[in-house]
C-alpha cells in the first residue's frame, strides 16, 4: 500500500488530467485513488509515503518493439564486418550475434535490458527475441528476468528460414510451445505473441506452418518493409507487395504488430486499417540503419493503430519520443509535423495496443487501472498544465529523469536505486560472461 504524493500529477486521463500537490493511492496491483496530497494523506495514513518533493510524476511508459538479444552487443567489433547497405548491418553485425547466444547470454541480455528499462521508467514491454545459437527454452530465459525484475513482458521467437528449415521448425515451436505455455500458466504480467523476422527470410512452407499451429486468439509481432530489399525480394518473388502476401497467410489483424511499415503503399495501409493491425515506429533505429524515414504521421491521420517503440536501439521512450518529433519535421519539411501524433502514439496508442494483449487497463493514473507509476526529478521553470506537458517532457526530460519506478505496485527503483537486485554485482557479472561471447565470436 503506497502513496505517491506532494507532486505535479498528469494522470493522462482526460477527465482528471492534471492535479497540482497532486497523489496517487496504489493498493496491491492497482490505483485505487488519485486527489489532492493533503486530503490523501489524511484518508490513508497508514499507507508507505513516497515523497514527490513537488516534481512531475506521471504513469510510466510502455516500449511497443525492443530487441532484448541486442543488449550485449553494445561496444562490440565483429571481426570482418563492414556496414554497408542494411542486409550487411542485418548478417554481419545481429545475426552474428544471435547465432552465438545461448540461454545463459539470452538471459543476461534480458536483465541488463530491464535493468535499464525501469531506470527510463519503462514497466511494459513488446520484446521480438533471436538467439538462433539455442531456440528451445529461450523465451523461458526473458521471462525468468521479466519476473525477476518485475517487467510486464510480451514475449516472441523470431521465426525465420535463414540458418536452415530445421531451425525454422524449431523457431516456430519455441513460439507455440510459449504461447501453450503463459495461457496455462495466467500470469498477468506474461503474455505471447507469434514472432517473424519479416518475409524475405521465410517461406510459404513455413507462414503456413505457423499459421496453422498459432492460435486464432494470438497474433503476429514481425518486421515489415523495414529495408527497401524487403519490398524487392517480396514483388521480384512473390509477385506482390509484403502486407498482401502477409494477408494470403491470414497473418493481419487486430492482435498483429506490424514494425516499421517503411516502404509500404496506400493500397497496403488500407488493408491495415481494414484489417485493424498494429503498426508500431522505431525511429531511431530507421535512421541508424539508413532504411528511411516510415510514413507515420499518414498512418495516424488515417486512424491507423500506430505505436512507438525503441528495436533495442534505446531503452528511453523519451529518446524515442524526440526523435521522432525531429525525423518527420525534418522529412516533412513541415514544423508543425510530429507534434501531435507522436505523443498520441507514446502516451494513448501504446497503452491501447498494449491492452489487447494485458487485461489490466494501463497507460493511465486512474482508480482500477495497473499501478505503474514513474515520479521524476523535473521541476519546471515555466508555467506547466496539462496543455503543454509534452512540450515539457520533450524539452527538458529525458529518461534518466526518472527517480523511482513503480511496476504493477511495486516499487522497481527508489531514489535512482533498484530495488530487486544488487544492480553492481548484477552489471559486474554480466560484463564478466559478455567477454566471453565476444571472445566466441571473433575467434
Amino acid at each position: 500500500m503506497i502513496i505517491v504524493g506532494n507532486s505535479l500529477l498528469f494522470t493522462r486521463d482526460s477527465e482528471n488530467p492534471f492535479i497540482k500537490n497532486g497523489a496517487v493511492v496504489i493498493d496491491g496491483n492497482s490505483i485505487i485513488e488519485v486527489g489532492n496530497t493533503d486530503d490523501i494523506k489524511v484518508k490513508y495514513k497508514d499507507y508507505e509515503y513516497i515523497d514527490a518533493k513537488g516534481a512531475v510524476v506521471m504513469p510510466s511508459f510502455i516500449n511497443m518493439h525492443e530487441h532484448i538479444y541486442s543488449a550485449l552487443a553494445r561496444g562490440l567489433s565483429v571481426k570482418g564486418y563492414v556496414a554497408k547497405d542494411f542486409l550487411t548491418i542485418l548478417d554481419g553485425m545481429w545475426w552474428t550475434l544471435d547465432r552465438n547466444l545461448n540461454n545463459e547470454f539470452t538471459n543476461l541480455s534480458a536483465m541488463q535490458t530491464y535493468i535499464e528499462c525501469i531506470k527510463n521508467g519503462v514497466t511494459t514491454v513488446f520484446d521480438h527475441h533471436a538467439s538462433f545459437g539455442e531456440i528451445d527454452g529461450s523465451l523461458d530465459a526473458i521471462e525468468e528476468a521479466a519476473l525477476k525484475m518485475g517487467v510486464r513482458s510480451c514475449l516472441c521467437y523470431e521465426i525465420s528460414d535463414r540458418d536452415g528449415m530445421d531451425k525454422a521448425k524449431a523457431s516456430v515451436n519455441e513460439n507455440i510451445r510459449f504461447i501453450n505455455k503463459v495461457k496455462k500458466e495466467k500470469n498477468e504480467m506474461i503474455k505471447a505473441m507469434c514472432g517473424m523476422h519479416a518475409q524475405f527470410t521465410i517461406s510459404d512452407e513455413t507462414f503456413n506452418m505457423a499459421r496453422e499451429l498459432t492460435p486464432k486468439d494470438i497474433g503476429f509481432h514481425i518486421h515489415v518493409a523495414e529495408g527497401i530489399e524487403d519490398l524487392h525480394d517480396c514483388l521480384l518473388k512473390h509477385g506482390k507487395r509484403i502486407v498482401d502476401r502477409l494477408d494470403d497467410f491470414d497473418i493481419l489483424g487486430e492482435k498483429t504488430l506490424l514494425g516499421h511499415c517503411i516502404y509500404i503503399n496506400k493500397h497496403e495501409m488500407d488493408r491495415i486499417k481494414e484489417t485493424n493491425t498494429m503498426v508500431v515506429h522505431n525511429p531511431e533505429s530507421n535512421m541508424g540503419n539508413a532504411c528511411g524515414c516510415p510514413p507515420t504521421m499518414e498512418l495516424v491521420h488515417m486512424g491507423i493503430m500506430t505505436g512507438l517503440g525503441t528495436d533495442g536501439y534505446t531503452h528511453d521512450m523519451i529518446e524515442s519520443y524526440k526523435v521522432a518529433n525531429i525525423l518527420h519535421k525534418h522529412h516533412l519539411c513541415t514544423g508543425t509535423a510530429a507534434w501531435a501524433e507522436v505523443p498520441k502514439m507514446l502516451f494513448e496508442n501504446n497503452a491501447i495496443m498494449a491492452n489487447r494483449y494485458f487485461e489490466k487497463p494501463l497507460g493511465k493514473l486512474k482508480k482500477g487501472y495497473a499501478a505503474d507509476v514513474i515520479v521524476t526529478d523535473y521541476y519546471p521553470h515555466t508555467p506547466m498544465d496539462e496543455n503543454n506537458i509534452n512540450g515539457n517532457i520533450l524539452f527538458g526530460m529525458c529518461g534518466r529523469s526518472v527517480v523511482t519506478t513503480i511496476g504493477n505496485g511495486k516499487i522497481l527503483m527508489k531514489d535512482r536505486q533498484l530495488t530487486m537486485i544488487d544492480e553492481q554485482k548484477t552489471l559486474a557479472d554480466i560484463a564478466d560472461k559478455t567477454k566471453k561471447l565476444w571472445d566466441k565470436i571473433n575467434k
